[in-house]
Formats: structure tokens, C-alpha cells, sequence
């Protein structure tokens, strides 16, 4: 029995590139400035709605909206908020997308309080505006964040052996947020996204390795097991706190430990779909694929591979609510500023028009047909264009 709830307005949704950390060289990314997406909002929302999409995800740009202590002001929000409401696009809004005032530190108790009262302020201009279900991940993904910006050097704070601090730091403002949020709007709806991942031993015979492997694997549950109270429960986690789960999935979430990534066609591969199965026993809460993508003349036959490992963890029971194509919008490489050709639609002309990947489009028209035949066969037919492919999916 396949379980889905319709929690949003259409299963294929479409997320938009907004991370705004600060690079090494000093220089803070605003992605959504660089797609011009915060002045084409508006058309960005109807190219989807052509497409049958009317969820996206968002994310607020905090430093600049709080860039003096206290003081915030959400005019650069403002614009997209309105545009949503005004095509009849749902939003899950990002209140954290690896970005934060200059003035702050995140390690700092202040941070926790400081990110509250964003969430709390926000929560309150989306009620305002007409929101009256919202949805808000309050920290993208923070085992990753956490390795990245605690351990490994690859986000800002650019710590090293800080991780775990860091992680405990981003819960708790996560906790904070939740609570603000409910404070003002109960019916908020509120996503923890996290990367799902599987880590290989380098030789499976040996047990060192293959412990060492599966330490490292379970450890992508640190932060929901924190969030829910399961680990660290001096944190204040509860099981409530994982509403709803959003995982993002790259070619490159699975690797040997020590070693290289591994494609699917590699023989240790684990399914996708296996991934997805397990993430629900665990937590027995609604998924959503918060991100998948990839680069160029890949993405129509990744992102079919994707949605074909769904439909089979639909099939087999796992409650899964949608999947979102990230980024959607073509933007420049984080490091680079290289012309990233991983969205459906390009970087947008003198006129506001942006040119779509056909192949990929296909693509999409060809997954909504088998998404709406098998979550709602009474609306959808199968014409013979599809008939034989569906079978074989």
C-alpha cells in the first residue's frame, strides 16, 4: 500500500541555488543574485507552474537582513514572498542556507538567540503576508554544515576539530527556531534536511574497515537522532522535531571510506531506494527528496534513475511526499563562478527569459505523467506514449 499524503501542491518540486557563506578568499556567495532570481521571482514561479510544479524551495538571505544587531529588515524577501502568494507557489522556506551576519559568531550563545528571533520575525511577516501553512527548514542540512564549516575546512567557519561543537551549536538554534515558529503559526510545517549516504569499506573483509565504515555511515543520523532526543537529549531534542525529513542525494553521497565515490553502476552500489527505506524504519516520518541533481548532458538520465528508485520505495511502503529537482535554475560554481549547467532553466537574458535544457524538460513532463498514475490513477491516464516505459518503472 503506497502511503502520501499530498502535503504539498505537487509531487515534482523545484529548489532554487541561495547559499550565501563566505568562500576562503573572503568573498560571501549570494546565489540568488547571481540567477537573478530575487527580481525575476515571479516568472521563475509561472516557468514552473508550465511545467505542472507549484512547490519550490527558498531560501532568506539573513545577512542582509539583519546586518546591524537587531535590527531586521526583509525587503529582500519581500519580493519572493509576494510572487509566491500572487502565482499560487508553496515555498519552503530555508531560514539558514550556510550564511549568517558578519557581526555574529556562531559558536557564540548569541547565535541561538539571534537565529530565534530571525525565526520568530519571519514566521510572523509569512503569517502577514497570507501564509497560512507555511513551510521552513530552519538549518540546511547540518551534518554536512557541520563537517564542512567544524572539521574539514570547506565552509566558513572554517574550523578544524570543531564539528561536533558545531553541530550541537546548530541544533539547538534549530530547536530554537522550531519553537519560535510554532510560537507564532502552529500549523507551520517544519523540514530537516539532511544529505542521505552510504560509506563502503575499503576491504570488506576486514573488520577494522568495515567497522570504521559503518561508524561513519550511521553517523548522517547524528543530527535528526539529536533533534528527536534520541542522542544528546541535553539538548532539549523531542520526537516532534522531525515533522517532515528532506534528503538530498548526489552521485557523490556514496564512497569507500578512505577512498574514491562510486557511480551507480559500480557492483557495491547500494540502491537509492534502499536508502530511502531505511531512513523511514528508522524515523517512521514523511520523506521528501530535498535536492538531487547533476551536471550537463547527465541530468535528464539521473534524474529518471532518481525518481524510478522512488516510485520503488513508494511501492515497498515508504512514505515519500516529492521530489525536487536542485537547483533548478542554472547558477556559478561556488569556488569558480564557472557557468554550472545543472538546472532545467539558464542563467536569464536582457529581457528576463530563460533558455530550458529540452532533454531534461522531457524528462520532467515524462516523470510527472508516472507520478500523477501512480499517487492518483483515477486523474491520469497513460496514453501509449508512456504505457511501455511506465511498465518497465
Amino acid at each position: 500500500m503506497i502511503k502520501y499524503d499530498g502535503l504539498f501542491d505537487s509531487f515534482l518540486l523545484g529548489g532554487f541555488e541561495c547559499s550565501t557563506h563566505y568562500l576562503p578568499s573572503g568573498k560571501r556567495l549570494d546565489e540568488i543574485a547571481a540567477t537573478r532570481h530575487d527580481e525575476l521571482a515571479k516568472p521563475d514561479y509561472l516557468r514552473l507552474h508550465e511545467l505542472g510544479i507549484r512547490t519550490a524551495r527558498e531560501g532568506i538571505r539573513w545577512h542582509l537582513i539583519e546586518r546591524q544587531p537587531g535590527n531586521l529588515d526583509f525587503s529582500s524577501a519581500l519580493g519572493m514572498i509576494r510572487a509566491a502568494r500572487e502565482t499560487g507557489t508553496q515555498v519552503i522556506w530555508d531560514l539558514c542556507h550556510y550564511g549568517w551576519p558578519d557581526w555574529l559568531d556562531i559558536f557564540s550563545p548569541e547565535f541561538v538567540t539571534a537565529f530565534e528571533r530571525l525565526a520568530r520575525a519571519f514566521a510572523k511577516l509569512l503569517r502577514e503576508e497570507g501564509d497560512e501553512t507555511p513551510f521552513i527548514c530552519p538549518i540546511n542540512e547540518i551534518s554536512f554544515f557541520a563537517w564542512g564549516g567544524g572539521d574539514s575546512l570547506w565552509l566558513n567557519p572554517y574550523a578544524r576539530n570543531r564539528g561536533d561543537e558545531l553541530k550541537d551549536q546548530l541544533v539547538r538554534s534549530t530547536i530554537a527556531a522550531t519553537e519560535a515558529v510554532w510560537d507564532v503559526n502552529p500549523r507551520t510545517r517544519i523540514a530537516q534536511i539532511d544529505p542521505i549516504i552510504n560509506v563502503l569499506p575499503e576491504d570488506p573483509k576486514n573488520p577494522k574497515h568495515c567497522r570504521d565504515a559503518e561508524n561513519y555511515r550511521l553517523s548522517q543520523y547524528d543530527a535528526l537522532d539529536m533533534l528527536s532526543g534520541r542522542l544528546k537529549p541535553h539538548l532539549g531534542g523531542k520526537p516532534e522535531y522531525l515533522d517532515l525529513i528532506g534528503v538530498n542525494y548526489y552521485v557523490h553521497n556514496q564512497w569507500i571510506l578512505g577512498g574514491s565515490f562510486i557511480p551507480p553502476t559500480h557492483p557495491r552500489y547500494r540502491p537509492f531506494g534502499d536508502l530511502l527505506k531505511e531512513n523511514y524504519a528508522r524515523y517512521e516520518r514523511p520523506l521528501f527528496v530535498a535536492e538531487t541533481g547533476i551536471e550537463d548532458e547527465a541530468r535528464p538520465s539521473w534524474f529518471r534513475y532518481v525518481c524510478k528508485q522512488v516510485r520503488l520505495a513508494l511501492r515497498a511502503g515508504t512514505q515519500i511526499e516529492g521530489v525536487c529537482l536542485y537547483p533548478i535554475v542554472n547558477h556559478p560554481g561556488w569556488v569558480d563562478d564557472r557557468h554550472c549547467h545543472n538546472g532545467l532553466w539558464d542563467y536569464a537574458d536582457e529581457h528576463g527569459n530563460r533558455e530550458a535544457y529540452e532533454p531534461l524538460k522531457r524528462e520532467i513532463e515524462r516523470q510527472q505523467v508516472y507520478f500523477k498514475t501512480l499517487l492518483d490513477p483515477a486523474k491520469e491516464e497513460v496514453g501509449p506514449r508512456y504505457a511501455e516505459e511506465l511498465m518497465q518503472t
